[in-house]
């Protein structure tokens, strides 16, 4: 029998097969197809399609948080078809403006599950991999065909295979990790790829580390990113309130790999990608005295309790510059609460931080806190092309929560280290 990586075993059991390899074009039954403010906009196409009535109402789920609470009227009339949309068709999983950023309400709420698969109609989706879950972000129309015949195509994918060794050192971490990979391999090194985090220290890195190298796997063009399950990932699944039934699924000794590249931890650096490409890597020793004037903490790649700790460590007992402005954008309400009940919310306030509710804002130039012309922020977000933060001749800089919380004291880029 042939040997399969995750992705190949994965669609393999998804689609009924007993195998199947990359290239190949399976069916299959998603257990969840996820949307947020754009399910407007995928409810239109599901009208457009001829279809009624959604297949499945309980493998929908729809959280908003792009811009939330809504910015203006257009926002608003979004959000309340999308309310009008639920109440309709009965969806059950809806999750309105109160509980988080997508990627982060999904696990916890319990719809990720290792060995499931998860369609989004968001490039991100792939975050949900760090659960052992086969996740995919998909397009609009497709999502609106999901709604409609509960089913959908996919090509199984090559896969790259990421060896990792070794630990970080103090105040290095995953967002550093992801950026050097993302130096190395490019913004198209893993298009339409899967890939796969391996070796001995996955082991020891935590699920916010597993969800953010996931999350920005799809920076590299990737398809879906995978971290096999272990008793991390079922205790955080044992918080959540709902729980799918688990199928562990690793792929194959001896299975075949498009690229195996190593890391070893310890030799990694705070790191930054420049303006305006993901994969515009530097250390951030080299544009260290940057003038900065904004300053991000938070979204779906760096918005856990984990992140907060780091960047709180860096800023305990000093002052944002007078000239910085440090928003502080938690994931989802859960971890705003656990930021209450550690001290957290406390010490960014006291440095002079504003702290937000848990959404998309700025990452996406929606609204609170975009940029202005010749204006430069750091950010812990995901992207950083032009026009991101909502304006064309502005920078941003994406770096790690302690390399963000060093620079907004600062005034300036500087290094955590």
């Amino acid at each position: 029998m042939h040997k399969m990586t995750f992705a190949e075993k994965a669609l393999a059991y998804a689609s009924g097969k007993q195998e199947t390899q990359a290239g190949a074009v399976v069916t299959v039954e998603p257990h969840i197809c996820l949307s947020h403010d754009n399910s407007a906009a995928i409810a239109k196409n599901f009208k457009e399609i001829g279809a009624a009535n959604v297949r499945y109402p309980d493998r929908i789920l729809i959280i908003l948080d792009h811009c939330v609470p809504a910015a203006d009227e257009k926002n608003a009339a979004n959000h309340r078809d999308i309310r009008e949309f639920v109440r309709k068709q009965g969806i059950k999983h809806f999750y309105d403006i109160n509980y988080g950023i997508c990627h982060q309400v999904l696990p916890e709420e319990g719809f990720a599950r290792p060995g499931g698969v998860i369609v989004g109609s968001d490039s991100h989706t792939t975050t949900a991999g760090a659960f052992g879950a086969f996740a995919v972000g998909i397009g609009r129309t497709e999502a609106a065909a999901v709604w409609a015949t509960g089913k959908m195509w996919l090509r199984v994918p090559e896969t790259i295979r990421i060896e990792l060794t070794c630990e970080f050192r103090r105040r290095v971490g995953a967002k550093d990790l992801a950026l050097k990979i993302l130096g190395d391999i490019g913004a198209d090194g893993a298009l339409y790829r899967a890939v796969e985090f391996a070796g001995p220290a996955v082991a020891k890195l935590t699920m916010a580390d597993r969800m953010l190298l996931c999350n920005l796997a799809a920076e590299a063009g990737a398809k879906n990113a995978f971290f096999p399950s272990d008793k991390k990932t079922r205790d955080f699944l044992a918080t959540a309130p709902k729980r799918y039934e688990e199928r562990e699924i690793l792929p194959d000794e001896g299975a075949s790999y498009e690229r195996v590249i190593n890391y070893d931890l310890s030799e990694i650096e705070p790191g930054l990608a420049c303006p305006h490409t993901v994969d515009n890597y530097s250390p951030v020793t080299k544009k260290a005295g940057t003038v900065i004037h904004e300053a991000l903490i938070g979204t779906c790649t760096n918005g856990r309790i984990e992140d907060f700790r780091e960047a709180a460590e860096v800023l305990k007992g000093k002052k944002v510059s007078p000239t910085v402005r440090l928003l502080v954008f938690p994931a989802s309400t859960r971890i705003y609460r656990q930021m209450i009940k550690e001290g957290l919310a406390e010490i960014f306030l006291d440095a002079g931080g504003v702290l937000m509710n848990s959404g998309c804002g700025p990452c996406l130039g929606a609204h609170e806190g975009v940029l202005a012309v010749g204006e430069v922020c750091i950010s812990t977000a995901n992207r950083n092309f032009k026009g991101r933060m909502g304006c064309n001749e502005a920078f941003v800089y994406l770096a790690s929560p302690a390399t963000v919380a060093a620079s907004a004291v600062a005034g300036t880029i500087t290094s955590p280290v």
